[in-house]
Order: structure tokens, then C-alpha cells, then sequence
């Protein structure tokens, strides 16, 4: 039996899936065993297990992988996808702040932040990537650190202040320090 998927992605972004000379679609081809079929003008991508790859599970790291890029996402940054314990968000902006292109552009503003600092931010402090693009935000991340930036982008998209939002982060790091340190740290025993 034939395993495969579909997905579609924004026209814009075939090219960044393609990559030049077509490296980036040979490369997820060669690496996970599949065939990537792309469709220049929709945007539709089929993807197809080789019939000598067993595991079909690639299929779901495959379309996570493409979706990232489709989010504008570089190849590289969306390949972090195939550590098993990285994982892919993506907020759509209109379930936030509705239809309203200005207040999508506002709020997409805070969150990239003037010369892209607040994202940086973000990244640096939740050792996530983060993509925002057309109506969405997208974070790659380790498991444990996806909920924690994305509670730190819902903080801007609320209005929260940036130094609010750092400082928040700032204590999670805190405390993951701290709860890290205690579960290796052994205390000298005392001598009776």
C-alpha cells in the first residue's frame, strides 16, 4: 500500500521549498526516502514514501518540515524539525485579533519588534525559532520550550509591554535553571 500526504503551501514560497537547482526538494527527498511532488502554480505538494522506506512516519516530519517552510521558515531552520523532540506551531493572527489587516499588521509589528529584536528576544530566551509570516506565526522548538514562547507572543499580541513579556521569560528561565540544578545537584553529606 502506498503511504502519502498532501499539503499545501503559499505560492511564494514554492521557490524556498525547491531551493536553487532544485538542492532543497533533493535534499528532504534523499534524506527522508521520499518523492516530493510540487505544483508551482497551487502550491500543492504531494509527498510519497519510497516504497523501500519502512518507517512512514517520516511522512508526518516530512509535512511538518514542508509546512515550516511554507511559513517562511528557511530549509535549514525547518530541517531542526526532524529531531524527535522538536515540534511546529503555527498561530493563525485572525483567531487573535480577527480579519483586520491593520490590526494583524500591528501586532505582527510587536511581536517581530523594531529591527527585529523582540523576536530575537523570543528566540534567544525560549531556544525557539520563530517565523512570521503572512497571517501566522510559526515557532519551531524543543517540546518543553514551545508553550513558553507561545504564551510570550500571546503577551505581545495582547498588548503586554515587551519589558512584561522579557520578564517573564526571564523568571521561566529562572526557575527551569534552578529545577535543573537541584535534580543534578547533590548535596555533601555530613559527617557524623
Amino acid at each position: 500500500m502506498e503511504q502519502k500526504t498532501y499539503i499545501r503551501i503559499p505560492g511564494e514560497r514554492v521557490g524556498a521549498l525547491i531551493g536553487p537547482g532544485g538542492k532543497t526538494k533533493k535534499r528532504i527527498e534523499a534524506t527522508f526516502q521520499v518523492d516530493l511532488t510540487i505544483d508551482s502554480e497551487t502550491g500543492n505538494v504531494d509527498i510519497r514514501v519510497k516504497p523501500d522506506q519502512s518507517d512512514v512516519s517520516v511522512l508526518f516530519i516530512v509535512r511538518n518540515v514542508v509546512r515550516a517552510i511554507g511559513r517562511g521558515f528557511s530549509p535549514k531552520n525547518a530541517l531542526q524539525l526532524m529531531n524527535e523532540d522538536f515540534d511546529l506551531i503555527i498561530m493563525d493572527l485572525e483567531e487573535y485579533v480577527g480579519r483586520s489587516k491593520n490590526a494583524q499588521n500591528r501586532v505582527k509589528g510587536r511581536i517581530i519588534g523594531k529591527e527585529g529584536k523582540s523576536r530575537t528576544m523570543i528566540e534567544e530566551l525560549t531556544e525557539c525559532l520563530v517565523s512570521v509570516y503572512g497571517g501566522t506565526v510559526a515557532i519551531i522548538g524543543p517540546y518543553d520550550m514551545l508553550p513558553v514562547s507561545k504564551e510570550a507572543v500571546k503577551m505581545l499580541i495582547n498588548g503586554s509591554f515587551h519589558k512584561t513579556v522579557w520578564n517573564h521569560l526571564y523568571a521561566y528561565r529562572r526557575k527551569m535553571k534552578k529545577e535543573k540544578g537541584e535534580l543534578w545537584y547533590e548535596p555533601a553529606r555530613r559527617r557524623e
